[in-house]
């Protein structure tokens, strides 16, 4: 019999990622890494183990990358962090991005135990923020960091404080005013059971008294929960415009003083239930509508990616410096991986730069003595040394910021369905109810005033007025299954008006961290080691990515080694002469192909082929091109066009992609779109596509993981359902005509309310009646259509 063994994959106790470097135990358990193993030993040291009984491997990869936090030992950076403080104790707000599961919560609401300075700490998980308060004269900030960065919980403390932001909500007591409007509702219909069933002589003396009830009832209701329509419409007129609030408004003030003049003159009831159920089912509407996810950022510029100091050489020392005071001369120290934060100059050290994030240029460029290095990119080597020669603010990064797109307020460029419609139903109510005044003020005055009321008070927009926000709160929710994050509801609607699409490559229709590499030369062996030997000694990515290619090769000594900055390296190995670069240096005026970023190889003269490097496509590119000819399809890149020939199938001609271009130039080609009246979605992940999102009719930022940074936008789609794009843009189109469709409907029951209004004898039963079953049937309608549309489109 034949033996068969299988290898049963070993993952981390911690994290559950891949065991690779089999020997990292403790306990007889197995970690992926050291980081991984030290997190383990202080929960295992301090009895908090039960953190892996509630989740398996819950925790985050804790990979060690030398955290640097002397910068929060700053009184002045202190300052700006925290909360609270006084002689005894410190409150401050963190924001965990790590934090995913039950176990977070239990584990981070445990740390007094691992540390007894610490008071009590509370977490809001879906903001993924810590309120922590602790004893500064046991524990200072740096530690407290650092204790929350060894069990794999480090805080994100950038420039840019979001978490106070985040934290200032606007604040309208709508919950409050919900409250009051819906316990004078419940009073008011209660005591307008007995007008709607009748009264008995003997007990016609409760009919006033019920009356004066409910107008007090009916007080708070009108001057305190529907107090905002009232200024609304008041704003509108001023600004002569014709909003939907101004009827609404219109409709809750006739209804008040009807109700009002009918209790005093003893001729009727009012309808006092009416305006409280009016009020009540539009402000839960309005809270409907305010859903939104306070939890993401959408307001971010450069300065979330910045730290809140950087390490400067002063006197010889290096000392952490806050970021904010950062001027000309200061001599700054970027390790691998930090950000540079200001235009410099490189002094010291070997610089390879990713500028992937600010430019679009998907390779890291490398940088000589002397030469001017530009804020915004990450060091990917060893340690340098950096003099800056412009502060933060006047760098060449926040020169776009400085664009008129950002200093002005965005506003919604495509109007709502409800503006649009507003102006006109408010001029068509004002026509009939005038109409049906005059007409019945020939014969009978009172009758032309009880017309002229009714119609104002049947017609009041409910129903429309509720149709928009609970569909758009339906639609939400079906975005964020299927994890693409709104702004809020209106820009469902905004993503139905636009006819332009102009999407960024790196990043956005390529993944950010997946690239390709094929070898089209058939080397022997020899060949091989000679060129793996070369690109060992060069620090560029591409070489990097040779070696790893050529992993198995045997290293050779070199000499006569040059390498040539954006051109290639030639050298000598055992006579033989190596020449490794781009297709001009290698085969100098010899024509190729160029589909892809390409390495060509030479030894002695003699041409072997080259290495292709191609972009990981994110899936579901190629359904982009479903929307055309409805959409117009654009590219705008700053990477180069090597990929053009790949590109060409998705959009209709070259004409339409564009490469190498910069920030600015992106937010120009915006504008451009928009003159010639086209409403332009902006698709992009890096700090380059920022103005273009910011000046798009939607910005939609692109992202691998939601609470990593993204620019400034309307909305977050994670890139995971970037393959959704062309559904997402059809179902908002579907919730748009849903809304029309329930205005339809809405229009139905005003045309059945006329009819009685026009005859000036609406009863307060008939008015009770028609309300609610307007709002119900609107909202039961809106919900179910949106989840059949959302269905069809195979978003559910």
């Amino acid at each position: 019999m034949n033996e068969i063994s299988t290898i049963k994959e070993i993952t981390c106790y911690h994290c559950g990622d891949e065991v690779t470097n089999v020997g990292i135990m403790a306990d007889k358990k197995d970690f992926c890494c050291n980081g991984c193993k030290a997190v383990y030993q202080v929960l295992r040291d301090n009895q908090l183990c039960s953190y892996y009984s509630y989740n398996d491997h819950p925790g985050a990869n804790c990979a060690q990358q030398n955290k640097r936090f002397d910068y929060l030992s700053e009184p002045s950076i202190i300052s700006q962090l925290i909360d609270y403080t006084d002689e005894q104790q410190t409150v401050v707000t963190f924001y965990l991005p790590h934090i995913h599961c039950s176990s977070c919560l239990w584990l981070l609401e445990q740390l007094n135990r691992i540390n007894p300075a610490i008071y009590y700490c509370r977490v809001d998980f879906l903001k993924k923020q810590i309120n922590i308060k602790f004893d500064h004269r046991q524990l200072a900030l740096q530690g407290l960091v650092e204790l929350l960065d060894d069990i794999g919980y480090e805080p994100l403390i950038s420039l840019q404080d979001i978490i106070k932001k985040q934290n200032a909500i606007p604040r309208d007591n709508l919950v409050l005013k919900i409250a009051v409007a819906g316990f004078c509702f419940g009073n008011v219909m209660l005591l307008s059971f007995p007008e709607y069933f009748g009264l008995s002589l003997a007990e016609q003396s409760f009919r006033h008294f019920f009356g004066w009830l409910n107008i007090l009832f009916a007080l708070p209701v009108v001057f305190y929960s529907g107090g905002d329509y009232f200024v609304s419409a008041w704003n509108n007129l001023r600004n002569r415009i014709l909003h939907i609030d101004f009827p609404l408004a219109l409709g809750i003030l006739v209804l008040f003083i009807r109700t009002v003049a009918e209790v005093l003159s003893h001729s009727g009831a009012g309808f006092a239930d009416t305006l409280c159920g009016l009020v009540f089912f539009l402000l839960i509407g309005k809270l409907v509508q305010q859903k939104t996810y306070h939890h993401i950022s959408f307001e971010r510029d450069y300065r979330s990616f910045f730290p809140v100091a950087v390490q400067v050489i002063a006197d010889g020392k290096e000392r952490p410096f806050p970021l904010s005071d950062l001027e000309t001369g200061h001599r700054i120290i970027i390790r691998n991986q930090e950000i540079i934060p200001a235009d410099a100059i490189l002094l010291k050290g070997e610089a390879l730069i990713d500028f992937s994030f600010v430019t679009g240029e998907s390779l890291p460029v490398a940088k000589t003595l002397g030469e001017i290095v530009y804020a915004g990119g990450r060091q990917t080597g060893h340690a340098i040394e950096l003099e800056v020669i412009k502060p933060v603010s006047q760098s060449y990064l926040t020169q776009l910021w400085n664009n008129e797109a950002f200093t002005q307020p965005k506003e919604n460029r495509l109007p709502s369905f409800n503006e649009k419609i507003g102006k006109y139903f408010t001029v068509i109510l004002l026509v009939i109810a005038l109409s049906a005044f005059f007409f019945w003020l020939q014969t009978d005055i009172k009758r032309a005033l009880a017309a002229f009321t009714s119609v104002l008070i049947v017609a009041c927009p409910c129903a429309l007025a509720l149709s928009t926000p609970f569909t758009l709160s339906a639609a939400l929710s079906v975005f964020d299954g299927n994890r693409f994050y709104l702004k809020n509801t209106a820009v469902v609607e905004q993503m139905a008006g636009v006819d332009t699409i102009v999407l960024d490559k790196t990043g956005t229709i390529t993944t950010g961290d997946a690239t390709s590499i094929t070898l089209n030369a058939p080397l022997t062996s020899q060949q091989r080691q000679l060129i793996y030997s070369v690109c060992m000694n060069s620090g560029h990515l591409l070489s990097r990515m040779i070696c790893r290619y050529l992993d198995a090769e045997d290293r050779l000594e070199v000499s006569d080694y040059t390498e040539i900055h954006g051109m290639g390296i030639v050298a000598n190995i055992r006579h033989h002469q190596v020449r490794i670069g781009n297709k001009y240096f290698v085969l100098g005026n010899r024509e190729t192909n160029l589909k892809s970023t390409q390495v060509h190889l030479m030894i002695d003269s003699n041409y072997l082929g080259c290495f292709c490097f191609l972009h990981h496509y994110r899936e579901g590119l190629d359904k982009i091109t479903t929307l055309q000819p409805q959409y117009q399809l654009h590219l705008l890149s700053g990477d180069g066009d090597h990929e053009l020939t790949e590109l060409l199938p998705v959009f209709d001609t070259a004409e339409q992609l564009h490469f190498n271009q910069s920030p600015q130039q992106k937010l120009d080609y915006i504008r451009m779109l928009q003159l010639n009246d086209s409403k332009v979605m902006m698709v992009g992940d890096g700090l380059n596509d920022s103005g273009a999102l910011r000046q798009s009719d939607l910005g939609i930022a692109v992202t691998e993981n939601i609470n990593n940074f993204s620019p400034g936008s309307d909305a977050i789609l994670d890139g995971r359902s970037f393959a959704k794009l062309a559904s997402f843009l059809k179902f908002a189109k579907d919730t748009v005509r849903v809304i029309h469709i329930s205005f339809g409907i809405s229009l139905v029951y005003n045309i059945v309310g006329l009819s009685f209004a026009i005859t000036g004898k609406l009863s307060p039963l008939v008015a009770a009646i028609l309300m609610p079953v307007s709002t119900v049937t609107i909202i039961s309608f809106t919900s179910i259509a949106t989840r059949l549309a959302a269905r069809f489109r195979q978003l559910i």
